[in-house]
């Protein structure tokens, strides 16, 4: 048995094969659902970065991410916490949240323009992320608004929702989310910290370039809570049985933890958290159907394949989707 993973092949076999075609659900534009999604935006994380280096900004405020068309979006840098990060050229990875939603958007691509206040992202991929990190996270339903401990150990142990930045060989970024109940999320031992790898969509982008360029980039928060813990090091995989037992929730192991060798970390106040007012949540809009989107994304896929051809297929039976996802959100959650 293998304890470091040190390939995809390696990778693949412990968290099981996708269902589908690995970017059956990835469109290349911001589609009219995406659109409205990004409408009702209040808050997101975007990394940045380049082949070998990756940072990560909280951002956010009421309506700070504007369409230009299909390609393109905009963003001010003031809606950023750390906009000094940001140079033309480089890629970038964006997950966006939308009050009271439990699932995300992911847009990936590169960064087109920096000027007058004004960041410009040109669109690569943009799909909808499943549910089940922030519902594990109970994002919307934290214990208190009051403000967590600026003890560094105990501010890690309250962490219940974290962006995880990472770049691959070709310079091409993503932001996935993890989400955990309270002392499960993470663990630290000695400038090291552990997260446990839960069931999620099983694309494992994140995996795919930790093991191609480990240094990755973090953001950890607290539910209710507007400080962050921003985190840096160099990510490995691992299968060690004492650290996959250490995670066990509901009697269930996770299938390998990610090991993060720390360079920094920090708790600090986050503008752009504080500006997106997330708690208490605001009423789910009406109009963002999940189970839709994913329907659209699928159906719009070039994927040419018998497999995507089935998939289109049965994703358009009348409630399949959203049935679909009651059962995997139900019975795979760890």
């Amino acid at each position: 048995m293998f304890l470091k993973l040190t390939s995809l092949e390696q990778v693949q076999s412990r968290v099981g094969s996708l269902p589908a075609p690995r970017d059956l659900k990835v469109i290349d534009h911001i589609d009219e659902h995406a659109q409205r999604w990004l409408s009702y935006t209040c808050f997101g994380f975007i990394g940045f970065g380049n082949a070998g280096y990756i940072d990560l900004s909280a951002a956010g405020g009421e309506g700070f991410v504007s369409v230009l068309d299909a390609k393109h979006l905009q963003i001010p840098l003031s809606a950023l916490d750390s906009g000094s990060i940001v140079e033309s050229g480089l890629s970038f990875g964006a997950l966006f949240i939308v009050s009271g939603m439990d699932e995300t958007l992911r847009v990936n691509g590169k960064v087109a323009n920096v000027a007058d206040g004004l960041l410009s992202l040109e669109v690569e991929e943009c799909y909808l992320h499943c549910a089940k990190a922030f519902r594990r996270s109970n994002f919307w339903a934290p214990r208190s608004l009051e403000q967590s401990s600026h003890e560094v150990s105990e501010f890690i142990q309250q962490v219940q929702f974290l962006a995880l930045a990472s770049i691959n060989s070709s310079g091409q970024a993503d932001v996935s989310p993890k989400g955990d109940l309270e002392n499960f999320l993470i663990q630290e031992e000695e400038g090291v910290i552990y997260l446990a790898d839960r069931p999620g969509n099983r694309r494992i982008d994140s995996f795919r370039n930790i093991i191609e360029q480990p240094e990755v980039s973090m953001i950890g928060i607290v539910p209710g809570c507007t400080d962050i813990l921003t985190l840096r090091g160099s990510a490995e995989l691992r299968t060690d049985g004492g650290l996959l037992q250490r995670f066990k929730v509901q009697g269930k192991e996770p299938k390998l933890v990610t090991k993060i060798n720390l360079s920094s970390i920090e708790i600090k106040p986050s503008i752009a958290l504080a500006k997106s007012a997330l708690w208490p949540p605001q009423i789910a809009p009406k109009d963002l159907i999940p189970s839709e989107i994913f329907k659209s994304h699928i159906q719009q896929s070039n994927a040419r394949s018998i497999q995507a051809k089935i998939a289109r297929a049965a994703v358009s039976l009348p409630g399949a989707m959203k049935k679909g996802l009651e059962i995997d959100y139900k019975k795979n959650m760890y």
